[in-house]
């Protein structure tokens, strides 16, 4: 089994969706022994936006590229095939002014790619990545889950790894995180708990 494990807050040690991610890798790690790990740190190692040059270097041959559209076209092919080789994918989302990072935005746009994870067809759009298993480890200082002002958060991270086909997607919650050291403590406590008496209990 292939685990690709995507962490993206700007926080460093002081993070809290990168503490209950690493968790929730390790808990997978011990459940499957044999898992086969992944590790991407949008943060440290930023993947550049979507742009004109993205999109040129898709369509000019190797040989034609100059450097910058070589660079481009590397970046998009190995991000690209590190999420269709993956079994399950851990994603660390940390709430930013209501949405995701720009680090993991970044990311989305390189894994969303007609033809290859995606493909429209007559009868409409059509994902072609079923089978994997998605954990998104949501993260806010706010209580966002089930409002409007966790649409552009939670729920279009799941419109996203639904759109691509996957249907297996688990959410690790810690939500409240700058209510107060006690709602801190408890909304940490209640995500811990899920990812070692739940998300792995029948492996």
């Amino acid at each position: 089994m292939k685990l690709l494990h995507i962490d993206s807050s700007i926080l460093g040690d002081n993070s809290a969706s990168r503490q209950l991610s690493s968790q929730v890798t390790k808990a997978w790690q011990a459940a499957e022994p044999s898992a086969v790990v992944t590790y991407r740190d949008l943060a440290a190692d930023a993947i550049s936006h979507f742009s004109s040059t993205t999109l040129i270097a898709a369509g000019t041959t190797a040989e034609l590229r100059n450097a910058a559209q070589q660079h481009e076209a590397e970046l998009s092919a190995t991000t690209l095939a590190e999420f269709i080789a993956a079994d399950a994918i851990v994603v660390a989302a940390p709430m930013y002014n209501f949405t995701v990072p720009t680090q993991l935005k970044a990311w989305i746009d390189r894994i969303a790619v007609a033809g290859q994870t995606f493909r429209y067809t007559e009868a409409g759009p059509e994902g072609l990545c079923g089978g994997k298993k998605v954990v998104i480890v949501s993260t806010a200082g706010g209580i966002h889950a089930g409002q409007a002002s966790g649409v552009a958060h939670e729920d279009y991270l799941k419109l996203v790894f639904g759109f691509l086909g996957i249907t297996d997607i688990e959410v690790v919650r810690a939500e409240g995180l700058a209510y107060g050291e006690e709602v801190r403590n408890n909304a940490m406590s209640a995500a811990q708990a899920k990812i070692s008496e739940q998300l792995f209990a029948a492996a």
